[in-house]
């Protein structure tokens, strides 16, 4: 997965747009509708109902997510169009997926401009030119096309390839191979070594991490954002039936769904996604009232951060500032997100990173 190489003119199966700095005021002070969420975008099912559950479900897979892009071109677009000399990014998403989101608001808060591709979760055509089934995907050409896997590989790669010019995007990738392995129940999976790291030399180091400290403290919280705060939020954002409802309407309408596709998503999935959040709470020994995991996560993070720092970073967020906030703010506007706000001290550091990401 890590050298294939996408098919010429990609962007144009499916819906893309380009994405620059957001300039629309905090979504969740508009009280925007329902964003949907879930833990990982994964394999589709069989042919027919079943498939279409399973594709809805994966595509929330419990994800929820705002649209970062101020300028949104509903029309086809190559990546090659970016101007030349830039880093040309196309990212394959799907809207609601904390994962993505994460990816999204790490090239936002950077300023690097990107096109979207929004990915049917039910057939995936749009990422047919890939092994790799799963998004996000970032295809990003830097002289030649390369596809970058996996959330937390995408943002090390190119945040490496930003502070150090050294090396090619291509042999900063090579630093994350995939490695296969197996799920408890017995499932093939590929994980990512390295993931966390910047791949940096010993002046670069020092002039990102100024103190060790800061850099183990950043790789502990990425890491603590991908394997225990994003499996809170199918629990919590399909809590209950009308919640699910709430959430899969979301997911429809932001969704890439053809309409007898996303009415039949809407019903079945919810009901279906209510009782998967069941199985996910007991999995992840989840208490009775999943709300309460959630608010001590979000406010273990917050006393992480601090009273003296305005973000993890200290004056600018960092790489574990933007995990956490990207997947937070697939919640906006729901009811699981409202109680979140009212609930715990998370507030005066989400606004601001709301109001960083927008300058």
């Amino acid at each position: 997965p890590l050298s294939a190489r996408p098919q010429p003119k990609m962007a144009g199966a499916g819906r893309v747009w380009r994405v620059g700095v957001l300039l629309l005021p905090p979504a969740w002070r508009l009280r925007a509708p329902g964003r949907a969420f879930g833990a990982a975008a994964g394999r589709g099912g069989s042919n027919g109902s079943g498939r279409l559950v399973l594709g809805a479900a994966f595509a929330l897979g419990g994800s929820a997510g705002l649209c970062l892009a101020a300028r949104q071109h509903l029309r086809e677009h190559s990546a090659a169009e970016l101007p030349a000399g830039s880093l040309q990014l196309t990212l394959y998403q799907y809207k609601t997926c904390p994962f993505c989101s994460k990816v999204r608001a790490f090239l936002d808060y950077h300023g690097l401009p990107y096109e979207i591709v929004e990915v049917n979760p039910i057939m995936r055509k749009e990422i047919k030119f890939s092994s790799y089934r799963k998004v996000p995907i970032l295809v990003a050409n830097a002289g030649s096309p390369l596809q970058l896997n996996d959330s937390s590989v995408i943002i090390s790669a190119i945040k490496t390839y930003l502070i150090s010019r050294r090396n090619s995007l291509e042999e900063i990738v090579s630093f994350y191979p995939p490695v296969k392995t197996m799920t408890e129940q017995g499932k093939e999976m590929l994980e990512y070594e390295n993931k966390y790291w910047l791949m940096l030399d010993e002046k670069e180091t020092k002039r990102v991490y100024p103190v060790r400290e800061v850099r183990v403290e950043e790789m502990k919280w990425r890491k603590w954002a991908d394997d225990w705060l994003v499996h809170l939020i199918s629990p919590n954002v399909y809590r209950t039936p009308k919640e699910a409802l709430a959430s899969f309407d979301y997911i429809v309408r932001e969704g890439k769904f053809g309409t007898l596709e996303g009415l039949f998503a809407k019903y079945v999935g919810a009901v279906a996604m209510f009782f998967v959040s069941k199985r996910l709470k007991k999995r992840h020994q989840l208490r009775d009232d999943v709300r309460e995991d959630l608010y001590e996560a979000v406010n273990e993070w917050v006393k992480a951060v601090g009273k003296n720092r305005l973000f993890m970073g200290g004056n600018e967020p960092n790489l574990a500032d933007l995990a956490v906030y990207g997947v937070l703010r697939v919640m906006e506007g729901l009811e699981a997100f409202d109680d979140m706000m009212v609930h715990t001290n998370i507030q005066p550091w989400y606004q601001r990173m709301e109001e960083v990401i927008q300058k």
